[in-house]
């Protein structure tokens, strides 16, 4: 084994661990948000808003997470140049890179998944306990606030804390579309280098921590919410 390069290339490797972490909060974060949202429409929804949150969840769990990316980046992207005035805007330099795309449709697909776990959550949430606050006076906002959707996320937080490591594990997809994440770094290590294990091996500790981290936030998130029974 053969670690001399990793000196050399240390300022690469944060940079690049700096992208897939960036990438994970950016698609966790806001696809949460957009999964309450499709939870809640597929649970409580009208007709309309019902079918469209199921059709929305079953196009983007039933198609690749790679093919979603290259849409995106080379079907959008290729047409976003076309657009009168979007090279001289101030969003160009935004709208221009990959990283953009990755966060974009990671972020649509974390939420078509978590969608899914939190309607699952919503459901198992006792109606008995819903019944009640609406008894006590609570309107459908507050409901939701106070009761149904922190009942939910606490019944869910086991599979929501699977969903977050899959989705670490989905960031070196990103490469594909010039973002520099960790494992494109380690694939430059390789091609100035020609060592195969050693980058690769680099990489593997830092996810395998990074899931350690995560999954130990999550218990300590469980073991701090109160179940109420």
């Amino acid at each position: 084994m053969n670690f001399d390069w990793l000196s050399r290339y240390l300022p690469l490797l944060l940079d690049g661990a700096i992208q897939t972490v960036s990438l994970l909060v950016i698609s966790v974060s806001i696809g949460f948000v957009l999964a309450i949202g499709l939870a809640f429409a597929r649970v409580s929804g009208g007709p309309i808003a019902r079918n469209l949150a199921r059709g929305y969840c079953t196009f983007l769990r039933g198609t690749p997470l790679l093919i979603q990316l290259w849409l995106l980046y080379y079907g959008v992207g290729s047409l976003l140049p076309m657009i009168p005035g979007i090279r001289q805007s101030f969003l160009w330099p935004i709208l221009r890179e990959g990283f953009f795309f990755a966060a974009v449709s990671f972020t649509l697909n974390y939420a078509a998944y978590e969608a899914e776990v939190l309607r699952g959550a919503l459901l198992a949430v006792p109606k008995g306990e819903l019944e009640a606050a609406r008894a006590a006076g609570m309107g459908p906002l507050l409901l939701i606030r106070r009761i149904w959707l922190p009942r939910a996320i606490r019944i869910a937080l086991p599979t929501i804390a699977g969903e977050v490591v899959m989705q670490l594990k989905a960031t070196p997809l990103a490469f594909t579309v010039t973002v520099m994440d960790l494992y494109a770094v380690a694939y430059k290590v390789r091609q100035d280098t020609l060592l195969v294990y050693e980058p690769l091996l680099v990489v593997t500790v830092f996810y395998v921590f990074l899931t350690l981290l995560i999954t130990r936030v999550f218990k300590g998130i469980e073991g701090q919410v109160p179940i109420r029974r």
